[in-house]
């Protein structure tokens, strides 16, 4: 049942299912790609404390022989009774409804289907955790448990809606607020990869906050009914633009479809549900440049490189040289502080020193010779680097194109005693949060190589942060323990991540600011700052989320801060600072 790129992954959805080959052989005809079936028939309410059900004969439900092993675990996906009610304060209603689920979990189990759906009709759902966690922690096959839960409550969907209601009822109160439900049943549940939510779009769209809140929650199917759909010009369903624009930021998170109901445009033929719920996927807006570097990339956790203390590999420093923004405003800003440093007229009498500081395999130098080509000045190029397999390619650079205009100088920025006083101080030291691969420390120390007037360049940075909410990246988190380390270590580290199924809960703030050259009296780089966030809706808070943004030189900056991002630069992805201790806020 996994997502296929080249066309929408739609199911039909029934409330019963008399005869599932031929409903699976039609549909599969219509376009669909699997179905969703009760896993009983929903009349057939069984009674295992008393009643005169208790003593009845016969099968539980169709024979898994009606379908081939490899038919149930492709094509079909398994929903629970609705009428069950296993948190009832009912002790009968109880104990069958407990009954009937363990059965209808162990069924599935047995017939290895991919995927249970179980629907959520409140915030009672204490009794059936403790079900279910006991049947995920015993069960051998890894099965999918997908949650439905409506955008809605059913007692605010117009459809529902009766003159005379109470209007005094709050639609964000916790009985009728249905993230919260989800909420309360994987909270109970504890973080499980094989959690997932089927969201039930509703004719009313709740507010953009409560919309945006679900992005960050593991979505795997939308169930869409076709009363949703209206009828165009030509008599073909279509979605109205609101319920269309929700959809196209749900098909960023790779989601199926299950679509429900009866055909209510029958001269076109369900099919046509089919082809237009494709012809939206289809019509994605297409990827930018940062999106596709990052496909395959999204919520993955990295650790942040370490290059004064690790010597970088081949591969990644050719990954960063391919970035087609980073080094064009490099080039730009060595460019302009060209121009600055020295005068048209004195042009061909002075020649300007420019040290790269971290040269790896020569990107910067490289830009340092374009831009004084473009500003028609002479320079002398220092490359110092610490990293013994780049320096060979740097010496290659070297005897093959440089000549004499660039010294390769092998060793350590901390160590290396210059020669002569530098002009322009060029570093790509920065962090996803600016100083975490410690610039600061490296630039103050390397300043000495300045003269009293020299230009740093980058010329100052600042980090930002912001609260975040995401399950995934939580999980990922906590499921990353090693063995020879503490359960709280991988909490206290931080992460570079490609953001992606995860909401941010407010705008980001300012965090730290550093510029250089750092001309204080005494340098200190030890930080402490206390920020507030307002954030408008319930929420989890699961971390943080950090950016930077810097100023090369005049008004040349690069910026990872999603506000004013560098278009198409992918050198960075965001950094994540999570948190063990979830923080739950709730407006009451």
């Amino acid at each position: 049942m996994a997502n296929s790129v080249a066309r929408v992954s739609c199911a039909r959805d029934f409330n019963c299912c008399p005869d599932i080959n031929t409903v699976l052989d039609s549909s599969c005809k219509s376009g669909f790609d699997f179905l969703c079936i009760p896993v009983v028939n929903p009349r057939y309410k069984r009674e295992f404390v008393r009643g005169p059900s208790k003593k009845r004969s016969g099968p539980l439900t169709r024979s898994d022989l009606v379908l081939s092993s490899h038919d149930w675990s492709m094509f079909i996906g398994l929903k629970i009774s609705p009428w069950l009610q296993i948190d009832s304060t009912n002790e009968e209603i109880r104990r069958n409804s407990e009954q009937a689920f363990k059965q209808e979990l162990t069924w599935a189990t047995y017939l290895s289907v991919p995927v249970m759906i179980i629907e959520l009709q409140n915030n009672k759902v204490t009794n059936m955790t403790r079900i279910l966690n006991t049947h995920m922690i015993h069960s051998y096959w890894q099965q999918q448990y997908w949650i439905q839960v409506p955008l809605i409550a059913p007692e605010f969907q117009t459809e529902n809606l009766i003159e005379g209601i109470d209007e005094e009822i709050d639609r964000d109160h916790r009985d009728y607020n249905t993230w919260y439900w989800w909420h309360t049943f994987r909270t109970l549940c504890e973080p499980n990869k094989k959690l997932g939510i089927v969201l039930e779009l509703t004719a009313d769209l709740p507010d953009d906050d409560v919309l945006e809140r679900w992005l960050s929650e593991p979505i795997k199917a939308i169930s869409l009914s076709t009363s949703l759909f209206l009828t165009n010009k030509k008599g073909y369903p279509v979605l109205s633009r609101a319920h269309q624009s929700y959809l196209r930021k749900l098909f960023k998170l790779d989601v199926q479809l299950i679509l429900t109901g009866a055909n209510r445009h029958t001269d076109k033929g369900i099919t046509s549900y089919v082809q237009y719920l494709d012809h939206l996927w289809q019509n994605r807006p297409t990827p930018d440049a940062l999106s596709q570097f990052a496909k395959g990339y999204e919520d993955y956790l990295q650790c942040p490189l370490q290059p004064l203390m690790d010597n970088l590999e081949s591969l990644t420093y050719e990954v960063f040289e391919k970035d087609p923004v980073k080094y064009t405003q490099y080039k730009e800003a060595i460019y302009f502080a060209l121009l600055d440093r020295v005068k048209e007229e004195e042009k061909d009498m002075k020649t300007v020193v420019i040290m790269v500081v971290g040269a790896g395999r020569g990107p910067l130098v490289r830009a340092a010779i374009t831009a004084s080509k473009k500003a028609d000045r002479n320079i002398k190029v220092y490359a110092v680097e610490k990293n013994p397999n780049a320096i060979v390619t740097l010496e290659n650079y070297k005897d093959e194109m440089w000549g004499e205009q660039v010294e390769v100088v092998f060793q350590d920025m901390r160590e290396w005693e210059a020669p002569e006083k530098a002009d322009i101080l060029v570093s790509e030291l920065l962090g996803s949060f600016g100083d975490n691969e410690l610039s600061p420390e490296c630039l103050d120390g390397a300043q000495r190589f300045l003269k009293d007037d020299g230009i740093s360049i980058p010329k100052e940075y600042t980090s930002y942060l912001a609260p975040l909410q995401s399950a995934k990246l939580y999980n990922e988190v906590r499921l990353s323990k090693d063995k020879d380390k503490s359960p709280e270590a991988p909490f206290e580290m931080p992460y570079v991540v490609r953001l992606h199924n995860c909401q941010i809960l407010s705008e980001p703030k300012k965090v730290f600011h550093f510029r250089h050259p750092n001309r204080g009296e005494v340098i200190d780089n030890s930080r402490y700052v206390s920020i507030q966030f307002h954030i408008k809706s319930d929420a989890v808070l699961h971390g943080f989320a950090g950016y930077f943004d810097s100023v090369l030189y005049g008004n040349v900056t690069l910026s990872i801060l999603p506000s004013t991002h560098s278009a198409g630069m992918f050198s960075w992805f965001p950094i994540l600072f999570p948190i063990k201790v979830l923080l739950i806020h709730f407006f009451i």
